[in-house]
């Protein structure tokens, strides 16, 4: 069986951090781009970040660009994502996605939501003071 599951979400107050985890089981996320996006109510999906297998290359939203570091740990099968300087406007569920392809793609495409295959439930992330 093949899952995601994403975890480590919370309430934290503006300009702190957390630390998503996404947890695969069932293959290998080391062969796999692997995406975070989230979604807030009344608002569309919007993808946040994405690493490729291999070489590593990473892509930034630019809504969390130089807040959020993506990051791969092979030996856990795990994927995270490193949130710093939180903002109320960073709430949303996030969830973590496997792209059908090793790399996340031309600048245009990288989060195109039908490149990607399996979904986690997300985590609830709500930045409040």
């Amino acid at each position: 069986q093949v899952q995601l599951v994403e975890s480590g979400g919370g309430l934290v107050q503006p300009g702190g951090s957390l630390r998503l985890s996404c947890a695969a089981s069932g293959f290998t996320l080391d062969y796999y781009a692997i995406g975070w996006f989230r979604q807030a109510p009344g608002k569309e999906r919007e993808g946040i970040s994405c690493i490729s297998s291999y070489d590593g290359n990473t892509h930034y939203a630019d809504s969390v660009k130089g807040r959020f570091t993506i990051s791969r740990d092979n030996a856990k099968n795990t994927v995270y994502l490193q949130m710093n300087s939180l903002k109320p406007e960073d709430t949303a569920v996030y969830y973590c996605a496997n792209r059908v392809t090793p790399g996340c793609g031309y600048s245009s495409s990288v989060f195109r939501t039908a490149d990607f295959a399996t979904w986690g439930q997300g985590t609830q992330v709500t930045v409040s003071s």
